[in-house]
């Protein structure tokens, strides 16, 4: 019994020390591997109950909310509004290249094709639209019908008129109000509404609108293009949390002065004005950047911002100075 019980305590003595030796190898001398080890097998078991996604995590949900900002892939399929001359046609010219298809909205069909024939010669295939913005049915339709051939990846609404008050005795009546809120406004929604509804079922693509730095804060000199163009900064801002839970990102541009026929009939100073081909050029960077806000030039917009936070009669005064009414000839 005595022998018996000796050689079992001894055995016992032997596992203990086998053991105490192993566990000292794996977890002093081979700490990281066992702990590396651990965390794969909680991985496992944690993926195995769930299937993670990017968007599973509200936190990231959150976040992208939050920023607005979405990775988006390099546009192959772009739709410009107001694409026949001036910033739209600078535009249409910075995108155009081979393997891109290019949709090319305007009213004036002549010099849509005008531009539509230029952007072919660089080796873009082109399909064009002689529609008015304000027209929503048929616009509607056209998108749809581009985009179940050419999937949109790119829309830039970019359609637009100016309005100023001639002299100090005229007047933005309901006609001349409504034309141009038509027109900047409802006409850069009806290309932006068709495209989301598109681009949500894909759970991709990406949108910029043009507004103008006008957009900032009125001017009395232009009272219906100031409020249609705040109305497309607002516009974005509300949506763009949004959109970005389907992967869709909205961009707004606020140029300053851009040389072409909308800015010449704004009368007076034209302070840092733009070419239309460099205004073109930068916002193409800005939008492969995903900025969501494109505004130019600096100058202009850090003064209008900066603008924003006196009283409202001393930037009336500071604005009336620099955008003055032409006087009414007597």
């Amino acid at each position: 019994m005595k022998g018996s019980a000796l050689q079992e305590r001894t055995f016992r003595l032997q596992s203990f020390d086998w053991l105490k030796s192993t566990l000292a190898e794996t977890v002093v001398v081979r700490p990281r591997k066992f702990f590396n080890e651990g965390l794969r097998v909680s991985f496992r078991a944690t993926t195995a109950k769930k299937q993670i996604t990017p968007f599973t995590d509200r936190g990231k949900t959150i976040l992208l909310e939050i920023g607005g900002r979405v990775r988006t892939s390099v546009p192959r399929v772009v739709v410009i509004t107001g694409g026949s001359a001036g910033l739209g046609r600078a535009l249409a010219l910075s995108y155009c290249a081979p393997g891109i298809t290019l949709g090319l909205i305007g009213r004036n069909a002549e010099r849509l094709e005008d531009v539509a024939e230029a952007c072919r010669a660089r080796g873009a295939e082109v399909v064009v639209g002689s529609v008015d913005v304000r027209d929503a049915a048929a616009l509607q339709a056209w998108i749809f019908d581009f985009d179940s051939r050419h999937p949109i990846d790119l829309l830039i609404a970019n359609a637009g008129v100016a309005s100023t008050l001639r002299s100090s005795d005229d007047w933005e009546g309901v006609s001349r109000t409504a034309e141009v809120v038509d027109t900047n406004l409802y006409g850069a929604l009806h290309a932006v509404l068709p495209s989301i509804e598109r681009m949500r079922n894909r759970r991709r693509g990406q949108i910029a609108i043009v507004s103008s730095l006008a957009g900032l804060r009125g001017m009395a000199i232009s009272p219906a293009y100031c409020v249609s163009k705040a109305a497309l900064v607002a516009y974005c801002d509300s949506v763009r949390p949004v959109l970005a839970r389907d992967h869709i990102g909205i961009s707004v541009v606020m140029p300053g002065f851009v040389r072409t026929g909308m800015s010449d009939v704004f009368p007076g100073n034209k302070p840092f004005i733009w070419s239309a081909e460099k205004a073109a050029l930068f916002i193409k960077k800005r939008l492969t950047r995903r900025r969501v806000e494109i505004a130019f030039p600096f100058g202009l917009t850090l003064g209008l911002k900066l603008l924003r936070l006196l009283p409202a009669a001393v930037g009336d005064a500071i604005l009336g100075l620099l955008f003055q009414i032409p006087r009414r000839n007597m």
